[in-house]
């Protein structure tokens, strides 16, 4: 026997949403080679919510058994047949959204956050073009969709989005709770819960974020007294406190601190270094961040491409690389739809 492979706290943990007992039978249309005859059989007269449980529950088996990254392939195999079922049926359209929402899950599961992002983006696209519906399905998936999200933008530090995210879940829930509490009540506690962890951690940034500016007056007075070692010290505290600007979303000033640093950095040593190179890179990602000073940011990224390439700089030569790429297809905007899902 395979051993169980514990979940972590996604979406799809067992507690999130109580779902049906499925007989092995049932779950098998998931392993293997996916029999489309059979697949249509099984879903095409299910209400949503139980055709929804029942791949939650075929997906969670697979992670219990420590196969996370068949059960990703077998949902992107069940999506692609939802998808040509729901050309047929507008009411399977529903499901392939939900799917997504189950595929942005496995991938937090996999350790793979960035797929999960690039996933999360097509789902939100998805319901944005149906902003002003309010019915079960598509709050369920929204809810849980947000929660999921957040998890991942909390442990990257960047707690004003995870807060954002975590807090409409919540609300999301509430209302579903309202209606049916028995399925909905698990998942408003457990966003309530993580909304506490998000909330705790950002006071905790904010107070880092003072701690470092207190640093950075401190190494100031020190440069200006002559204290030897104080002026790479400030450097350090500046970048520090850039980049905790930039988790905190608040790049306009992160780039202040940014260039401030680069500023002191070629006072203390004038020949372009790998220093250099990594502050000047931080720059141009806070630059391109700022609507107004996109182009900027663009120009010094390609002016930094060349000059990682002088100093065989590969791991920032990659990073330019992916931040470019980004910037022509911003497929991670999760807020691009955030007022489109969510009008004032």
């Amino acid at each position: 026997m395979t051993p169980e492979q514990p979940i972590q706290e996604i979406s799809l943990q067992p507690i999130f949403l109580p779902t049906a007992e499925y007989t092995d039978e049932q779950l098998a249309l998931m392993d293997g080679d996916i029999n489309i005859a059979a697949l249509r059989h099984a879903i095409a007269n299910l209400p949503f919510n139980q055709a929804y449980d029942f791949v939650r529950s075929a997906a969670r088996r697979l992670v219990e058994q420590g196969r996370t990254m068949e059960a990703i392939e077998r949902i992107h195999q069940f999506d692609a047949v939802v998808t040509r079922m729901g050309e047929e049926s507008g009411t399977l359209l529903d499901f392939h959204a939900a799917f997504m929402q189950i595929l942005t899950s496995l991938y937090i599961q996999a350790a793979m956050p960035d797929e999960a992002l690039d996933n999360a983006a097509t789902v939100l696209n998805l319901l944005s073009q149906q902003s002003k519906r309010k019915d079960e399905p598509f709050l369920t998936i929204l809810a849980s969709l947000l929660y999921d999200i957040s998890l991942i933008h909390s442990s990257r530090d960047q707690h004003k989005q995870a807060e954002r995210e975590i807090e409409k879940s919540m609300k999301l829930f509430e209302r579903l709770a309202k209606i049916n509490p028995e399925r909905y009540g698990a998942a408003h506690l457990l966003a309530l819960n993580a909304s506490t962890s998000v909330y705790q951690s950002r006071l905790r940034q904010a107070n880092t974020l003072t701690h470092y500016q207190q640093a950075t007056n401190d190494y100031l007075r020190m440069v200006n007294e002559g204290i030897e070692g104080a002026g790479m010290k400030l450097i350090e505290s500046l970048a520090t406190e850039g980049r905790t600007l930039v988790k905190m979303s608040r790049q306009r000033e992160a780039v202040q601190y940014f260039s401030r640093a680069l500023k002191n950095l070629t006072k203390l040593n004038p020949e372009f270094s790998l220093l250099h190179l990594q502050l000047s890179i931080d720059l141009g990602e806070a630059l391109l961040a700022v609507k107004t000073s996109r182009e900027k940011g663009i120009h010094l990224l390609n002016t930094m491409l060349y000059k990682a390439g002088k100093l065989n700089a590969d791991p920032e030569h990659r990073r330019i690389v992916e931040i470019l790429l980004h910037a022509k297809d911003p497929k991670l905007d999760i807020f691009g739809f955030w007022h489109k899902l969510f009008p004032r």
